[in-house]
C-alpha cells in the first residue's frame, strides 16, 4: 500500500514538473512587425536569443528586456520580385531580424523589430515599426560608418510604397554620392524583404 502511495506522489510530482517546464501559451506567439501572424517558434526562431543580438540592435531598444532572433526564408518568387523591383541582388534568402520585447508590468509586449545590413563596407541597423499592417522604418542607425545624420534621417517613415531612390525622394545630404547610392539600394532591398515576409497583403 505504501509503495502505491509513493508511486502516486512521484507521478504527480513528475506531471507538475512537466507543466512547470511547459512554456506559457502566450509566449508561443509573437506579434510580427507588420501583422498579428503567429510565429512558428520551433522552425523560425533561433533558440539562443539575447546571446546573438548585436549590441547595436540592443542600443536601438533601450527599454527592451529580451530579444528574439528571427529566421525567415524568402521564396524564389519573392526574391525574383524584389530583385526585379530594385535592380539589386538580394544578399541572402535567409533573412534575419531581431524582435525586441518589453516585459514591464508582467506583460510581454513587442516594441519593434530591427535588421542589420551591410552596404559599401559599412553596417547599419534599420529599426522598424508597424503601420497599417506594413513594416515602416522608424530610424536607420549608423553602426560606425560615419554617415551624415541628415542623410540617414530621410529614411524615417519610409516603407515599401516609397520609391527609395537616390536623387528622387532620397538626397545625398552630405554623403558621398556613390556611398549614398549603395546604402539607399541596400535599405530598399531590406524594406521590400520585410514587406514580403511580414507585411499584410493589400492593394494599391
Amino acid at each position: 500500500m505504501k509503495r502505491i502511495a509513493i508511486l502516486t506522489i512521484l507521478t504527480a510530482v513528475g506531471l507538475a514538473g512537466a507543466c512547470a517546464s511547459s512554456p506559457d501559451a502566450t509566449n508561443k506567439t509573437a506579434n510580427t512587425v507588420a501583422t498579428n501572424t503567429t510565429l512558428n517558434t520551433a522552425a523560425n526562431v533561433h533558440p539562443k536569443t539575447d546571446e546573438e543580438t548585436p549590441a547595436t540592435v540592443k542600443a536601438a531598444f533601450p527599454d527592451a528586456q529580451s530579444f528574439t532572433k528571427q529566421h525567415k526564408d524568402l521564396t524564389d518568387a519573392q526574391t525574383a520580385s524584389i530583385e526585379k523591383d530594385t535592380s539589386s541582388k538580394v544578399p541572402d534568402k535567409d533573412h534575419h531580424s531581431y524582435l525586441a520585447f518589453s516585459t514591464t508590468g508582467g506583460t510581454r509586449k513587442q516594441l519593434g523589430a530591427a535588421t542589420v545590413i551591410k552596404a559599401d563596407g559599412k553596417e547599419f541597423v534599420i529599426v522598424y515599426e508597424n503601420k497599417d499592417g506594413s513594416p515602416v522604418i522608424k530610424e536607420v542607425r549608423d553602426g560606425g560608418g560615419g554617415m551624415p545624420s541628415p542623410f540617414l534621417k530621410q529614411f524615417t517613415g519610409k516603407g515599401h510604397d516609397d520609391d527609395l531612390l537616390l536623387g528622387a525622394d532620397i538626397k545625398a545630404n552630405g554623403a558621398n554620392e556613390a556611398q549614398a547610392k549603395a546604402i539607399t539600394e541596400a535599405i530598399r532591398v531590406d524594406v521590400l524583404t520585410m514587406q514580403a515576409l511580414y507585411g499584410a497583403a493589400h492593394t494599391h
